[in-house]
């Protein structure tokens, strides 16, 4: 696992609705993060985005900010890759699924480029928390393609 990167595996609970109803598939809930895990350093942004079968979404890394994804629907491929100097996991790569029926909130920390893979026929929807709130006039946002070669990683594989 590359250095600072935490998983955690999300329970999953069965919702009770306030009215039994015939034919109602029943719901389920789960906390994704909270504030006294000690994997929470401050609460920067929320976003949501919805991606289909096949989108890669390349790597991007960040300087200031840590990422909190969560997959809630479909299911994705991440891939992670270690950009930090004097890291234990300098240039290592590591890759993990997450999303229905395996779902699990990724902390990724600066540094750490990461870049996902639509996998299923319904599309990804996914939460991603940050560290700090958007800055459009100076965004930390560093683009690396999705098939650089100093990555080296095969999308197709998977």
């Amino acid at each position: 696992m590359i250095e600072g990167v935490k998983i955690k595996n999300l329970t999953v609970h069965q919702d009770i609705p306030d009215v039994e109803q015939a034919n109602v598939k029943p719901g389920f809930l789960m906390e994704v993060l909270r504030a006294d895990e000690g994997i929470f350093k401050k609460f920067g942004q929320s976003t949501m985005t919805v991606a289909h079968k096949g989108t890669i979404k390349g790597f991007h890394y960040h300087e200031i900010q840590d990422d909190m994804w969560f997959v809630a629907a479909g299911k994705a491929l991440v891939v992670l890759h270690d950009l930090r100097l004097g890291s234990p996991t300098y240039k290592q790569t590591q890759t993990l699924y997450s999303g229905t029926d395996d779902y699990k909130l990724v902390v990724i920390p600066t540094g750490v480029a990461h870049g996902c893979k639509v996998l299923s026929d319904e599309p990804v929807i996914m939460f991603y928390h940050t560290t700090e709130p958007y800055n459009a006039a100076n965004p930390d946002e560093k683009r690396i393609p999705y098939d650089d070669p100093s990555i080296g990683f095969d999308w197709s594989t998977n």
